[in-house]
This record gives C-alpha cells, structure tokens and sequence, in this order.
C-alpha cells in the first residue's frame, strides 16, 4: 500500500513539474513572439514621412556699390518671382529604441529632428545693372540663399511644420496601439505613455 502511494505521489510530482515546465515555455514563446512582433511594427514603421508644401513669392533686389567714395554709386537691382517647393521629412529608420522583455517594455530613445529641403525656382524680371556693377555669378547665389533663408523663416510660422509633426505622431501611437495591445508599456525618455493624449502632447 504503501509503495502504491508513494508511486502515486512520484507520478503527481512528475505531473506537475511537467505542466509547470511546459507554461513557463508557452510564457516564453508569446513573450518572444510579442518581441518580434514589436521589432516588426518599428522595422514597418521605420520610414520617410514626408509633408510637402509649395510657396510664391516676389522679391525685390538691389545692391548699391560705392565709387569714388561717397561722390558716385553704381546700383544694380532685380524683380525676382519665386515658386519653391518645401518639403519637411522625418527619417524614423534613424529611430533609437530599446526592448526589454522582462519588463515587457519598449523605450523610445531618440526620434530624429525634421529634415527641411527647400528647393526655390527663381525667374529674374526687370534686370537693371551697368558697367561699374555688373551682375556677377556671386550675386545670383547671394540672392538663392537670401531667398532660402526668408522662406525657411516663413515656413517656420506656417502650419506645415505643426501638419508635420502630427503626421509624426500618427505614426508613433501605432507603437502605443500595438504595445498596449499586447500588455506591454511604452516609454519615452523614460516616462511611461498612458494613452494617446499622453502622446499627442510630447515635446519633439
């Protein structure tokens, strides 16, 4: 008899050891593949996001050259109309993230600053120069990057740089979407996101 319950004993121990083996090892599987699942998501998520807009423009240039001191100037001067396409881009490839699968955490490190590319059209009207200040290569160039620096000013205070940002965003809650999803917590610099309100009000 009393070999019979200590052999029923064995068995039950075996039993249990087996089961409790065994859920550790499906814990494990769901926590890598939840893993993988978020490295996909990010891999997916890792792409250009480009906002693009267009301004128009009309400038007026006029450089005043001094000769002989102040007795004579030579000015030239220029109707410039601008057309420029403007496209601001976030690189999310360039995204530093970090998982931790005992925590079940995934913490957004660094997110990459806005790339701003201003390509400007430029057509001259109404060129005015002479002999003693001619228009040079130098000042065509000068003029480009005046331009550009007056777009980049403009842009600035438009709504494309806030379209942009929102468009980044949207793109990042789909971690929070699919970390929550799965039980996980998701970071950025160190604080934990709640919800996507939480989200839409970080500081880029």
């Amino acid at each position: 008899m009393r070999k019979i319950l200590f052999g029923v004993i064995i068995t039950l121990v075996v039993l249990f050891t087996f089961k409790y083996c065994e859920d550790k090892q499906e814990d494990k599987m769901v926590l890598k593949e939840s893993t993988a699942l978020i490295q996909e998501q990010i891999k997916n998520v890792g792409k250009l996001i480009v906002t693009e807009g267009h301004f128009s423009e009309v400038f007026n240039y006029k450089n005043s050259k001094e000769i002989l001191g102040d007795y004579f100037t030579s000015d030239k001067k220029a109707l410039v109309v601008v057309n420029a396409d403007v496209y601001i881009a976030y690189d999310l490839s360039k995204i530093e993230f970090e998982i931790d699968e005992t925590s079940k955490t995934l913490t957004i490190l660094n997110i990459p600053k806005e790339e701003i590319k201003i390509n400007p059209d430029l057509e001259y009207y109404d060129v005015q120069a002479d002999f003693f200040n001619p228009f040079e290569a130098k000042d065509y160039n000068d003029i480009k990057e005046t331009i550009k620096k007056s777009l980049l000013k403009k842009l600035q205070k438009s709504d494309l740089i806030l379209n942009a940002e929102n468009r980044l965003i949207s793109e990042l809650s789909k971690f929070y979407i699919l970390t929550n999803s799965l039980g996980w917590t998701l970071k950025y610099n160190q604080n934990p996101i709640n919800n996507i309100e939480e989200l839409q009000g970080l500081k880029l």
